[in-house]
């Protein structure tokens, strides 16, 4: 395997590498892609890193206006991501032997040039003669030595190809001709979630209120406000929303008695509501509270939410809560009807709806890797940026953590005294944490204040009971090692959710991945 040495590569060499990695097919076929890190590389090598930041890109490469705002167009971070992926991609297969190799940190838009040993047993040779060993040898035995073969060996082998075949072909004519499907049309499939991924099908979000599309951090795509009927628009001044990297999914939102029609394909769906509360709290311009506004919501004339207060689900206002529903279905017109009215106080209001291929009677996963981007990992399954979250910090490691088939998807950590609010259906679950310790080192832990040495320690509570018991990630996995924890039997809170809470005994509380399982 390559190892990376600490001496950085040198201009040329990579201005040299920089050239061959735009000249491969996997660049030539993506030139927005291959500008995109032409740009950085060059800021790079000139002494420009400074310069490299969210707002420069979108203006230089992609052509944003000056008025450019990333709260609104997430186009630079999902196209760093792709970047991302597509140099992991590149240095896996034709540029593995490579002595330089391109790497963009998750979390930051300067690249680093790498400069890589290959062991002499691992480095590949080219020209003519580089080929695959045992090829090389099964090709020198059937040429050097034709006389050796058998001469009656390939047409024994042909009639028995024939025999085979015509068999086959009697056996095919013979069998029962199938039933002929009905006239009416099947009943819509149900599509669990397999090894590679999530139910595949008809995904459709919508932000109400708003008259332009936007990309959120996970490079999914909302589209402007549609199939509504009633109700106004309203915009928020407010910055800042707690519990998501996407804050401007609930900045907006259609307000009084509304409802949306939806055209749907057949099926089962999941059906997602987002909510925000920016008028009215302590601190909001409409002051008030908790009663301030509650609404009814119903799906296809059944209730789903009845004297809902977003206030008082979410736990405040400036607070994104979503309620999550299984088994929506399109009425026999072909269309799913959402209606909104007001119960008391303010207007009903809704802020986004999201509209998912579904699984029958439960809930798809949820998995969360503590990152700005959405991540798959080796086993093919797709983790969406952090979100659900409140308190701590983001951070990242470049050390590789041991161990494991998949070191990516510990890169990154929430760390600190921070909670997640994940949303589900009715039922119980299973909850898996991953952690990783990089901070503590296993000889002398971390230097304190006092002359001594600290350990990490801290505990995890669900829906206020405890669930991880004074953890110490190095003294159970050691240093850099993954370590997971499995929790089953979990049910949500009468607001919908898993309230976890990571709470530090000494020094922060860590969490670099979260999945929630349906049982």
């Amino acid at each position: 395997m390559p190892s990376a040495t600490a001496e950085p590569a040198c201009t040329d060499a990579k201005r040299a590498e920089l050239s061959a990695v735009l000249q491969s097919q996997l660049f030539l076929r993506s030139p927005s892609l291959a500008h995109l890190l032409s740009y950085l590389c060059e800021k790079a090598i000139t002494g420009e890193s400074d310069q490299v930041k969210e707002y420069s890109i979108a203006v230089d490469v992609f052509a944003r206006p000056q008025s450019f705002d990333q709260d609104n167009d997430s186009i630079v971070r999902v196209q760093a991501n792709r970047l991302r992926k597509r140099l992991a991609e590149y240095y896996s297969t034709e540029g593995s032997a490579h002595r330089i190799q391109i790497t963009i940190p998750v979390g930051q838009y300067v690249p680093i040039f790498e400069e890589h040993f290959i062991s002499a047993g691992s480095e590949m040779p080219t020209g003519a003669g580089a080929e695959n060993p045992a090829r090389q040898a099964n090709d020198e035995q059937g040429t050097r030595h034709p006389h050796t073969a058998n001469p009656w060996i390939l047409p024994v082998a042909f009639a028995g190809v024939v025999i085979l075949a015509a068999l086959a072909l009697q056996h095919w004519r013979s069998r029962p001709e199938p039933p002929r499907p009905a006239s009416y049309p099947p009943a819509p499939q149900v599509i669990a979630e397999t090894a590679t991924g999530l139910p595949v099908g008809q995904e459709l979000r919508i932000l109400p209120g708003v008259d332009r599309s936007y990309v959120d951090r996970a490079g999914k795509l909302w589209s402007t406000d549609n199939y509504f009927s009633g109700g106004i628009p309203v915009r928020s001044p407010v910055r800042h929303i707690w519990r998501t990297l996407d804050p401007a999914i609930y900045r907006s939102s259609r307000q009084g008695d509304f409802t949306y029609e939806i055209p749907l394909k057949p099926g089962v769906y999941e059906l997602h509501l987002m909510f925000a509360e920016t008028v009215y709290g302590p601190e909001e311009a409409g002051g008030g509270g908790e009663g301030s506004r509650i609404m009814n919501i119903a799906a296809n004339g059944k209730p789903v939410l009845s004297n809902f207060d977003v206030i008082a689900d979410s736990g405040g206002a400036r607070t994104a809560d979503v309620r999550v529903f299984t088994d929506i279905a399109p009425g026999n017109d072909g269309f799913l009807h959402l209606s909104f009215s007001s119960a008391a106080g303010g207007r009903a209001m809704i802020s986004g709806i999201e509209i998912l291929p579904g699984v029958r009677g439960r809930m798809r996963p949820v998995r969360i890797v503590a990152r700005d981007v959405p991540y798959y990992s080796n086993d093919s399954h797709w983790w969406s940026p952090d979100i659900y979250f409140k308190g701590g910090q983001l951070g990242s490691s470049e050390a590789a953590a041991v161990g494991t088939d998949d070191p990516e998807l510990y890169e990154t950590e929430r760390w600190g005294h921070f909670s997640y609010a994940i949303p589900v259906t009715p039922g119980r679950y299973t909850l898996i944490l991953h952690f990783v310790e990089r901070i503590f080192h296993a000889d002398h832990g971390a230097d304190s204040a006092q002359g001594g040495f600290e350990r990490r320690v801290f505990n995890v509570f669900c829906n206020g009971r405890t669930i991880v018991h004074n953890l110490n990630i190095l003294e159970e996995a050691g240093e850099n090692r993954p370590l997971l924890r499995k929790i089953t039997g979990l049910e949500p809170n009468p607001q919908g959710k898993l309230l976890l809470e990571f709470e530090p005994v000494s020094h922060y509380a860590t969490v670099s991945a979260i999945e929630v399982l349906p049982q």
